[in-house]
C-alpha cells in the first residue's frame, strides 16, 4: 500500500471522513550554504521525500492535528489565545496557523493527519516540508488560494517568528516552487529564480551521518549574528553594503584589522560561497559536472574551516566520497553539526559508492550511514481529491 493510500485510510478511521491529500518535499542544497539569510544566492533541489498532510474541513473553528510519526494529537481553538512555542512538532503547525491569520483570509476549522518521510534532524528541511504541506492543507480546507511565493514567505515567517529559527527563505521557497529534474538558482534578496538542468547521467545521493544536529539551532543564530556584525563594520567604509551579498573579498580584506577573527572567517565563507553558486550555475548550464564537483569540494572546505559548522562524521563521509570512483562532488549540506552530505555520483557508480562509503563509515564510527538515492522532485501539491 502506498503512503497516500495508507494515510487516506488512517484518516478515515480517525476522523470518519475521506480527506484531501497534500504533500511538500524536503530539499537538498547543492551549493550555497548559509548564504540565504545574507541576501545571497543558493542552489537547492527538492527531493522525492515528502511530508504528507491529509485534511478535511470542520464545521467549527477548531484545528485538530495528529502525527502518525509521533502518535500524538494536538488541538487548537481558532477563537482562543494562541499557545506559545513548546519545542514540539506541533509548533510548526501552530506557527503556520498564526502566519495565515495575518493574511486577509479567514481560516476555517480542520482535521489534519501528518506523516513525514523526510528524516528529522538530517538537514533536509523536514521543518519547511511540514510548514508548506500544512499551509496548503489549511488554505485548501478554507476554500482559498494563495500564490506559491506568498506561501513560502508566510512559512518562513512562521519559523522565524513562532518557532524562533532565524532561517532564510530557501527551504520554504524550493519546497513550494521546485520543478522535477531541476535545481533552482535563487536570489534570496529579489526572489528571482532560474531552473537549472541536472544531467540524467548523475544521481543525487544523500548520506545521513545519523548525528542529530542539536547544536544547529543555537549555533545557526550565532552565525547569523556574526554575519550581521561583519555587515555593520564593513558598511562604515562601504555604505553600499546592506548584506554580505553586496561585499567583495577585497573589501573584506581592507577591513580585516577591524574584524574579530571569527567574524572575518564567517564573512569570507559567505562572500566566496556566493561566487561559487554563480560559477556552479554556469557549470550546470554547460553540463560540466566535474567543474561543479570542484566547487562542491571548495564549499565543504570553507564550511569546515571558515564557517566551522562541520563535524568529524560529515568530514569522514566527504573524505570517503572523494576517494570513491564515479563521484563528481561531495559536501555537507544543511545547517551543519551533523545531518547529511550531498554527493553527485555517476549513475553507474551508485551501488559501488554505497558499499564503499557504508564500509568506511562503519569502520570509523561503528555504524552504517543512512543512504538515500534521490531524484529532484516537483514542489508541493494537492495529490488527489476525496476518496474515489
Amino acid at each position: 500500500m502506498s503512503v497516500a493510500e495508507q494515510l487516506r485510510d488512517d484518516f478515515k478511521r480517525s476522523y470518519g471522513v475521506w480527506p484531501k491529500l497534500y504533500r511538500a518535499p524536503g530539499r537538498v542544497n547543492l551549493i550555497g550554504e548559509h548564504t540565504d539569510y545574507n541576501d545571497g544566492f543558493v542552489m537547492p533541489a527538492a527531493l522525492d521525500l515528502y511530508t504528507w498532510v491529509a485534511a478535511a474541513p470542520r464545521a467549527d473553528r477548531r484545528i485538530l492535528v495528529r502525527s502518525s510519526d509521533f502518535q500524538e494529537s494536538r488541538g487548537l481553538d481558532l477563537d482562543a489565545p494562541r499557545p506559545k512555542a513548546a519545542g514540539l512538532w506541533s509548533d510548526y503547525v501552530w506557527g503556520v496557523v498564526g502566519a495565515l491569520e495575518k493574511t486577509p483570509m479567514t481560516l476555517g476549522g480542520a482535521d489534519l493527519l501528518i506523516k513525514g518521510e523526510v528524516p528529522i534532524g538530517a538537514g533536509l528541511s523536514s521543518s519547511a516540508a511540514i510548514e508548506v504541506a500544512t499551509a496548503l492543507a489549511l488554505i485548501g480546507t478554507s476554500g482559498r488560494s494563495l500564490d506559491r511565493v506568498q506561501v513560502a514567505k508566510l512559512c518562513q515567517s512562521a519559523e522565524n517568528d513562532f518557532v524562533g529559527m532565524r532561517c532564510g527563505i530557501m527551504d520554504q521557497f524550493i519546497s513550494c516552487c521546485a520543478e522535477a529534474g531541476k535545481a533552482l538558482l535563487l536570489d534570496c534578496r529579489s526572489l528571482e529564480c532560474r531552473q537549472l538542468p541536472l544531467p540524467a547521467r548523475a544521481r543525487l545521493v544523500l548520506c545521513n551521518t545519523l548525528v542529530k544536529h542539536e547544536l544547529a539551532a543555537s549555533q545557526y543564530n550565532t552565525r547569523r549574528k556574526e554575519c550581521e556584525t561583519g555587515v555593520s563594520i564593513l558598511s562604515r567604509s562601504f555604505p553600499g553594503i546592506r548584506a554580505l551579498r553586496d561585499a567583495t573579498l577585497e573589501q573584506l580584506e581592507a577591513r580585516r584589522p577591524d574584524l574579530p577573527d571569527p567574524v572575518f572567517q564567517r564573512c569570507r565563507h559567505v562572500i566566496s560561497e556566493n561566487a561559487r553558486v554563480q560559477d556552479g550555475a554556469k557549470a550546470l548550464d554547460r553540463g560540466d559536472l566535474a567543474g561543479f564537483g570542484r566547487l562542491m569540494a571548495e564549499s565543504h572546505d570553507s564550511l569546515r574551516d571558515d564557517y566551522q559548522v562541520s563535524c568529524s562524521e560529515l568530514d569522514t563521509l566527504v573524505g570517503l566520497a572523494r576517494r570513491s570512483e564515479g563521484v563528481y562532488g561531495a559536501r555537507m549540506t544543511g545547517g551543519g553539526f551533523g545531518g547529511c552530505t550531498v554527493n553527485l555520483v555517476a549513475a553507474d557508480a551508485v551501488e559501488g559508492f554505497k558499499r564503499e562509503v557504508s564500509r568506511g563509515y562503519k569502520d570509523a564510527f561503528g555504524r552504517s550511514p543512512e543512504i538515500f538515492v534521490c531524484a529532484a522532485a516537483e514542489g508541493a501539491s494537492l495529490v488527489n481529491g476525496t476518496h474515489e
